[in-house]
């Protein structure tokens, strides 16, 4: 029979001189960080309305009806009032009264007309052909120019003032009334040997009585009074609307003769 041999135990010199390994340590996971500081986060702002109840509460206890009363207060402010452009507002009220017509000037002007039949250098007849012509021109505001750059506030003790400058006054329409006007007289001379121009003399006379006519009207000073007019109607206009303003002018464009017979000769 084999007889067993007793385990050995080891000695505690021994086991002095091997110390057991430290338990190892469990590595961090970094994805785990964000997690713990948005519920560190949410503590803290737990902790934070939890403050500001209590002393909301304890504002309350203490101040009682006044601190309610300064709560409702303060959320029930009156708010400020909405703000209008007056100038905007101006203009529009103007401009509904859109192209004014505030002056206007008639006349009628008896203008010959005359062109030769020649030979080389010898004249061998004349047509002559005088025209009766009556004309009309008109002049005024295009209020429909006007801007709010055109229109000034200024505060008084009394209210507000508003300055507005309207646009120039100008010319704005000239025309021959053919259906008043008529051909005179219409001769071709000797033997009737001068061209027949008729209708040529009749149109060149036609526009030189129309330049006379606009010319007799800007002598007149019809841009002037149109101005004096469109002042007068705005700032009537102004007052029934319940508005001091004042109106100024700018310089009027210039007054001449008439243009192309295309755009200014005509019947009514």
């Amino acid at each position: 029979m084999t007889r067993l041999k007793p385990k050995r135990r080891p000695s505690p010199q021994s086991s002095r001189e091997h110390p057991a390994p430290p338990p190892q340590q469990r590595p961090i996971n970094p994805l785990l960080l964000p997690g713990q500081l948005m519920r560190s986060l949410t503590l803290l702002s737990l902790g934070g309305a939890f403050t500001l109840a209590l002393i909301l509460g304890f504002g309350i206890l203490r101040a009682g009806e006044g601190f309610v009363s300064e709560v409702q207060d303060l959320f029930n402010a009156p708010q400020p009032e909405p703000e209008i452009d007056v100038r905007s507002v101006v203009v529009q009220q103007i401009k509904a009264a859109s192209e004014l017509s505030t002056a206007v000037f008639s006349m009628e002007a008896v203008v010959p007309s005359k062109r030769d039949r020649t030979l080389g250098n010898l004249t061998v007849g004349s047509t002559t052909l005088l025209y009766i012509a009556y004309g009309e021109v008109r002049a005024g505001v295009d209020l429909s120019q006007l801007q709010p750059s055109d229109v000034t506030v200024t505060a008084t003790p009394s209210g507000e003032q508003l300055t507005i400058q309207l646009p120039p006054a100008q010319i704005l329409d000239q025309k021959i009334d053919i259906s008043r006007s008529q051909v005179y007289d219409y001769d071709r001379g000797f033997l009737g040997l001068g061209p027949d121009s008729a209708v040529e003399l009749q149109s060149l006379a036609s526009q030189a009585a129309l330049d006379r006519i606009v010319t007799a009207a800007c002598q007149q000073g019809i841009l002037d009074q149109a101005g004096d007019r469109a002042k007068l109607v705005v700032q009537q206009l102004m007052a029934t609307a319940g508005q001091s303003a004042s109106v100024e002018m700018q310089p009027a464009i210039g007054c001449g003769a008439a243009g192309s017979m295309d755009s200014t000769a005509g019947g009514e």
